[in-house]
């Protein structure tokens, strides 16, 4: 049985910027759904973990990087369902383990690294047979979770009174969390996306996630791909700064992959005036707190020193 999601808080920001501005802004607490399967992650698995508990499978197999909130998503869902799962993790996996790779096998997630060649191709026919001769029968994952039961999922992380907002923002990777809340948002909605990949390639992987689902967004939508900060997993002063001003003001976390860069493009649109005045704002807070402890690790410094 997959487990039921906590009521989500919503949160007012209050930071004096806008009451200049005359805006408001709320975030949508889904990092509080599960304490192990938080975030956006709980609805991108929810109805595929169900779909593989009715196929009859034991085992799923995923992919992703070694400080991957998927790899730690997917390894929490498997072990709330009691389900095995591998993981098979882009590059080495050096002894000892990062946060994210200790807590996936402490869950019980079996961990595959791969050479960063056979990761590259990782969803051909000779990759996928490998897989299974070493592992047996699996249901397949995505890397990133992103297929038409997440983005079903993601549709759901919405109620009815958060469509009285003019305009929800969401972080974008693969697509499906933002494709799933626009095709479940009011026709009078803006949705906005901030990527934290670097490139406009975002924009037309998007269009083509849309197309093939065969999602017709009844609201507007617009893409941000100036708040990346470097690159995927990449972070500078300025966007740490923001976080840490953030949660100083809100108490609110932030994670550095994602929800940080949002808010810090949030922030400057405001500074813009692209908000105008009365607007009504609502962050989706996607969670992905686990890679706090991946980023202190890595960079050995903490985020959140106070």
């Amino acid at each position: 049985m997959f487990p039921a999601a906590a009521q989500t808080p919503l949160q007012q920001v209050v930071l004096p910027i806008l009451e200049t501005k005359k805006v408001e802004w709320y975030v949508k607490r889904l990092d509080l759904i599960h304490p192990l399967l938080s975030g956006n992650k709980y609805y991108k698995l929810k109805h595929t973990i169900v779909h593989a508990q009715n196929k009859g499978a034991k085992r799923l197999l995923t992919f992703g990087g070694a400080f991957s909130n998927h790899i730690y998503a997917a390894a929490a869902a498997a072990h709330l369902a009691g389900l095995e799962i591998v993981g098979c993790i882009r590059g080495e996996v050096d002894e000892p383990l990062n946060p994210t790779l200790r807590a996936a096998s402490e869950m019980g997630m079996a961990l595959f690294p791969m050479a960063r060649s056979t990761y590259r191709q990782k969803s051909t026919s000779w990759v996928l047979e490998m897989l299974r001769e070493r592992f047996g029968d699996f249901y397949l994952i995505p890397e990133g979770g992103t297929n038409g039961l997440a983005i079903l999922g993601c549709q759901e992380i919405l109620s009815d009174s958060d469509r009285t907002f003019d305009t929800v923002c969401a972080s974008i990777g693969t697509g499906g969390t933002l494709a799933g809340i626009l095709a479940a948002a009011a026709p009078k909605q803006r949705v906005l996306g901030f990527s934290s990949l670097k490139g406009q390639f975002v924009l037309k992987d998007f269009e083509a996630l849309l197309l093939e689902h065969q999602l017709e967004p009844l609201g507007q939508w617009e893409i941000f791909t100036d708040y990346h900060c470097g690159g995927y997993a990449k972070h500078n002063a300025t966007l740490l700064k923001v976080m840490r001003d953030f949660n100083r003001a809100t108490g609110i976390p932030l994670d550095p992959i994602y929800t940080g860069k949002m808010v810090m493009g949030i922030l400057d649109l405001l500074e813009k005036d692209y908000f105008p005045p009365g607007s009504r704002i609502l962050m989706i807070h996607s969670g992905g707190l686990q890679g706090i402890a991946g980023f202190e690790w890595r960079w050995n410094q903490r985020l959140y020193p106070d």
